[in-house]
């Protein structure tokens, strides 16, 4: 029978620990890379809208872009990483040596996705210390901006341990990034508030599920959400948990990961 507690400790931590190790060891393109870009999005539109632009809803266009530049970074990182785990593992054929030891489909899907959060997690923090050299970062519910920061993280990991798992190619995950993740990010709020877009425009933002997680994390540095904060974070925990049901699917049926 499936056990639904997690009880192998040890290789639990060792899978986690393994996929920390995986980012870490190139940390000038996991970490410093997405600073670097962060950077290049805020110069863009600081010189393109800064002056045109100069507050959204009452809030400085600065202040108001930097919390969803630091979730898009964040998002896009979670995704990358546990995406790449699986795909590389997969290629290289010893995904084998992910399945084999005596981990649960919970273990293995809690160890991997663990591991894509932290990664997403650091470079927001890193991401969030580079900004405020030029943006003032204020605090309005520390516990809001943890708790989107933690949940966006995850969603993304599940996501990417589905990509990877579902793709047989590279080029299969970049569709996933080019077709799904990347639009969802730009068109989630990310630049701009909502409320400026046409009723229907509105409408379909509001089906976007990274729409409430960037709203939210902003909600928690500047006190203002489109959208109740308690409505977008019900729906980021019930993606959380439909991801983490896919997924522990997945590895517990071996799909495309089983010969």
């Amino acid at each position: 029978m499936q056990r639904i507690i997690t009880s192998n400790w040890l290789g639990l931590y060792t899978l986690y620990l393994r996929e920390v190790r995986r980012f870490v060891k190139v940390y000038t393109q996991t970490i410093i890379g997405p600073v670097v870009t962060t950077l290049l999005f805020l110069a863009v539109f600081s010189l393109a809208l800064g002056r045109a632009v100069t507050e959204v809803n009452g809030v400085p266009f600065m202040e108001f872009l930097a919390p969803g530049l630091v979730m898009m970074a964040i998002v896009q990182n979670a995704f990358a990483n546990t995406s790449s785990s699986m795909m590389i593992s997969k290629v290289q054929g010893n995904i084998v040596d992910t399945l084999m030891p005596p981990l649960s489909a919970h273990e293995l899907t809690f160890g991997i996705a663990m591991g894509g959060m932290t990664r997403g997690i650091a470079v927001g923090i890193a991401v969030t210390l580079v900004l405020s050299i030029w943006v003032p970062v204020s605090i309005h519910n520390a516990g809001l901006i943890v708790f989107h920061a933690v949940a966006a993280a995850l969603m993304l990991s599940l996501l990417g341990v589905i990509g990877g798992i579902w793709s047989e190619k590279f080029d299969h995950i970049a569709a996933v990034t080019n077709f799904i993740i990347t639009p969802l990010s730009f068109l989630s709020g990310t630049f701009y508030s909502i409320e400026r877009l046409p009723e229907l425009a509105q409408t379909i933002a509001h089906l976007n599920p990274f729409f409430y997680m960037i709203d939210g994390f902003r909600y928690g540095f500047i006190g203002q959400s489109d959208a109740p904060v308690l409505t977008g974070m019900l729906v980021v925990g019930l993606m959380d948990v439909a991801l983490w049901i896919v997924c522990w699917r997945m590895f517990d049926s071996g799909y495309k990961l089983k010969p």
